[in-house]
Protein backbone atom coordinates (compact mmCIF):
# COMPACT_ATOMS: atom_id res chain seq x y z
CA UNK A 1 0.00 0.00 0.00
CA UNK A 2 1.44 3.59 -0.66
CA UNK A 3 2.51 5.71 2.08
CA UNK A 4 -0.17 8.88 2.18
CA UNK A 5 1.18 12.22 3.16
CA UNK A 6 -1.81 13.41 3.82
CA UNK A 7 -5.13 12.22 4.75
CA UNK A 8 -7.02 14.18 1.06
CA UNK A 9 -4.96 11.54 -0.43
CA UNK A 10 -6.59 8.80 0.61
CA UNK A 11 -8.80 6.74 -1.36
CA UNK A 12 -11.57 6.19 1.72
CA UNK A 13 -11.63 9.53 2.83
CA UNK A 14 -11.98 10.59 -1.17
CA UNK A 15 -14.87 8.45 -1.20
CA UNK A 16 -16.01 9.74 2.22
CA UNK A 17 -16.30 13.16 0.44
CA UNK A 18 -18.40 12.17 -2.25
CA UNK A 19 -20.49 10.39 0.25
CA UNK A 20 -21.05 13.90 2.15
CA UNK A 21 -21.20 16.07 -1.22
CA UNK A 22 -23.95 13.32 -2.31
CA UNK A 23 -25.70 14.00 0.79
CA UNK A 24 -25.58 17.54 0.37
CA UNK A 25 -26.77 17.76 -3.21
CA UNK A 26 -30.03 15.77 -2.01
CA UNK A 27 -30.36 17.77 1.20
CA UNK A 28 -30.00 20.98 -0.82
CA UNK A 29 -32.83 20.01 -3.13
CA UNK A 30 -35.71 22.34 -1.91
CA UNK A 31 -38.80 19.70 -2.38
CA UNK A 32 -37.18 17.08 -0.50
CA UNK A 33 -39.45 16.01 2.85
CA UNK A 34 -37.83 15.70 4.88
CA UNK A 35 -37.56 16.62 8.83
CA UNK A 36 -35.41 19.11 10.29
CA UNK A 37 -34.19 16.35 12.70
CA UNK A 38 -33.43 13.40 9.76
CA UNK A 39 -31.61 16.34 8.05
CA UNK A 40 -29.53 17.73 10.59
CA UNK A 41 -28.91 13.98 11.60
CA UNK A 42 -27.79 12.59 8.07
CA UNK A 43 -25.50 15.68 7.19
CA UNK A 44 -23.95 15.37 10.79
CA UNK A 45 -23.64 11.21 10.45
CA UNK A 46 -21.98 11.83 6.71
CA UNK A 47 -20.02 14.27 7.76
CA UNK A 48 -18.46 12.31 10.49
CA UNK A 49 -17.22 9.74 8.16
CA UNK A 50 -14.42 11.68 6.39
CA UNK A 51 -13.78 13.67 9.63
CA UNK A 52 -13.09 10.81 11.84
CA UNK A 53 -11.09 9.20 9.04
CA UNK A 54 -8.68 12.31 9.08
CA UNK A 55 -8.83 12.91 13.03
CA UNK A 56 -7.36 9.28 12.77
CA UNK A 57 -5.06 9.67 10.14
CA UNK A 58 -3.25 12.68 11.94
CA UNK A 59 -3.20 10.87 14.95
CA UNK A 60 0.01 9.38 16.56
CA UNK A 61 -0.47 6.18 17.43
CA UNK A 62 -2.39 2.81 15.58
CA UNK A 63 -4.77 2.11 18.52
CA UNK A 64 -6.27 5.79 18.00
CA UNK A 65 -6.20 5.41 14.39
CA UNK A 66 -8.59 2.07 14.25
CA UNK A 67 -10.82 3.88 17.15
CA UNK A 68 -11.28 7.00 14.75
CA UNK A 69 -11.53 4.07 11.70
CA UNK A 70 -14.31 2.61 13.90
CA UNK A 71 -16.44 5.57 14.58
CA UNK A 72 -16.15 6.38 10.90
CA UNK A 73 -17.25 3.05 9.61
CA UNK A 74 -20.08 3.53 12.71
CA UNK A 75 -21.28 6.83 10.83
CA UNK A 76 -21.47 5.00 7.57
CA UNK A 77 -24.07 2.46 9.27
CA UNK A 78 -26.09 5.33 10.97
CA UNK A 79 -26.11 6.80 6.75
CA UNK A 80 -27.44 3.00 5.53
CA UNK A 81 -29.66 2.57 7.98
CA UNK A 82 -31.41 6.29 7.44
CA UNK A 83 -31.87 4.98 4.16
CA UNK A 84 -33.11 2.35 4.64
CA UNK A 85 -35.62 3.78 7.26
CA UNK A 86 -37.00 5.98 4.03
CA UNK A 87 -36.72 4.40 0.86
CA UNK A 88 -40.37 2.96 1.11
CA UNK A 89 -41.97 6.25 2.15
CA UNK A 90 -44.61 6.97 -1.01
CA UNK A 91 -43.81 10.70 -0.45
CA UNK A 92 -40.30 9.72 -1.07
CA UNK A 93 -40.29 7.87 -4.16
CA UNK A 94 -38.89 9.87 -6.74
CA UNK A 95 -35.76 10.00 -4.34
CA UNK A 96 -35.18 6.54 -3.93
CA UNK A 97 -32.16 6.55 -6.57
CA UNK A 98 -30.72 9.46 -4.63
CA UNK A 99 -31.01 7.38 -1.73
CA UNK A 100 -29.25 4.06 -3.56
CA UNK A 101 -26.35 6.32 -4.59
CA UNK A 102 -26.10 7.47 -0.99
CA UNK A 103 -26.28 4.25 0.36
CA UNK A 104 -23.78 2.67 -2.20
CA UNK A 105 -21.87 5.25 -1.37
CA UNK A 106 -21.51 4.21 2.41
CA UNK A 107 -21.36 0.91 1.78
CA UNK A 108 -18.13 1.48 -0.47
CA UNK A 109 -17.00 3.63 2.40
CA UNK A 110 -17.36 0.67 4.93
CA UNK A 111 -15.65 -1.82 2.58
CA UNK A 112 -12.31 0.42 2.73
CA UNK A 113 -12.78 1.32 6.40
CA UNK A 114 -12.78 -2.35 7.38
CA UNK A 115 -10.18 -3.65 4.75
CA UNK A 116 -7.82 -0.61 5.80
CA UNK A 117 -8.57 -1.49 9.54
CA UNK A 118 -7.78 -5.13 9.10
CA UNK A 119 -4.85 -4.36 7.55
CA UNK A 120 -3.28 -2.23 10.27
CA UNK A 121 -4.44 -4.81 12.67
CA UNK A 122 -2.60 -7.63 11.11
CA UNK A 123 0.62 -5.29 10.35
CA UNK A 124 3.58 -5.93 12.41
CA UNK A 125 4.11 -1.94 13.67
CA UNK A 126 2.14 -1.48 17.07
CA UNK A 127 2.09 1.70 18.86
CA UNK A 128 3.37 4.84 17.03
CA UNK A 129 2.72 4.50 13.39
CA UNK A 130 5.49 7.14 11.87
CA UNK A 131 8.62 4.56 12.92
CA UNK A 132 12.33 5.69 11.14
CA UNK A 133 14.26 3.04 9.44
CA UNK A 134 16.47 3.54 12.75
CA UNK A 135 14.04 2.27 15.04
CA UNK A 136 12.46 -0.07 12.53
CA UNK A 137 15.43 -2.08 11.97
CA UNK A 138 16.23 -2.09 15.93
CA UNK A 139 12.99 -3.75 16.21
CA UNK A 140 13.69 -6.07 13.88
CA UNK A 141 17.27 -7.30 15.21
CA UNK A 142 15.94 -7.12 18.79
CA UNK A 143 12.95 -9.16 17.48
CA UNK A 144 15.15 -11.51 15.69
CA UNK A 145 17.38 -12.06 18.86
CA UNK A 146 14.26 -12.62 20.95
CA UNK A 147 13.48 -15.43 18.44
CA UNK A 148 16.45 -17.27 18.48
CA UNK A 149 16.75 -17.19 22.36
CA UNK A 150 13.28 -18.63 22.85
CA UNK A 151 14.08 -21.38 20.13
CA UNK A 152 17.45 -21.75 21.92
CA UNK A 153 15.84 -21.90 25.39
CA UNK A 154 13.30 -25.10 23.83
CA UNK A 155 16.37 -26.91 22.55
CA UNK A 156 18.13 -27.60 25.81
CA UNK A 157 19.39 -30.78 26.92
CA UNK A 158 18.18 -32.13 30.03
CA UNK A 159 21.72 -31.76 31.50
CA UNK A 160 22.05 -28.52 30.44
CA UNK A 161 22.58 -26.29 33.38
CA UNK A 162 19.79 -23.71 32.30
CA UNK A 163 17.05 -26.19 31.55
CA UNK A 164 15.54 -26.10 34.62
CA UNK A 165 15.81 -22.53 34.77
CA UNK A 166 11.91 -20.69 34.18
CA UNK A 167 12.95 -18.82 31.15
CA UNK A 168 13.76 -22.70 29.67
CA UNK A 169 10.47 -23.79 31.23
CA UNK A 170 8.42 -21.00 30.14
CA UNK A 171 9.81 -21.51 26.46
CA UNK A 172 8.65 -24.84 26.66
CA UNK A 173 5.36 -23.91 28.01
CA UNK A 174 5.78 -25.72 31.09
CA UNK A 175 3.75 -24.92 33.73
CA UNK A 176 5.61 -23.04 36.81
CA UNK A 177 5.12 -26.71 38.96
CA UNK A 178 6.72 -29.45 36.66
Amino acid sequence: MPKYQKFEDLPVWQEAARLYNRVLDLLEQPDVPLTSGFRNQLDRAALSVSNNIAEGFERVTTNELTSFLAIARGSTGEVRSMMAVVKNRQRLQRFVRDFQEIRALAESCARQLTAWTGSIEASPVQGKRHLTPEIKERRTVADKAAAFRLNFLRGLKPDHPLYKSREARAARGEAEGE
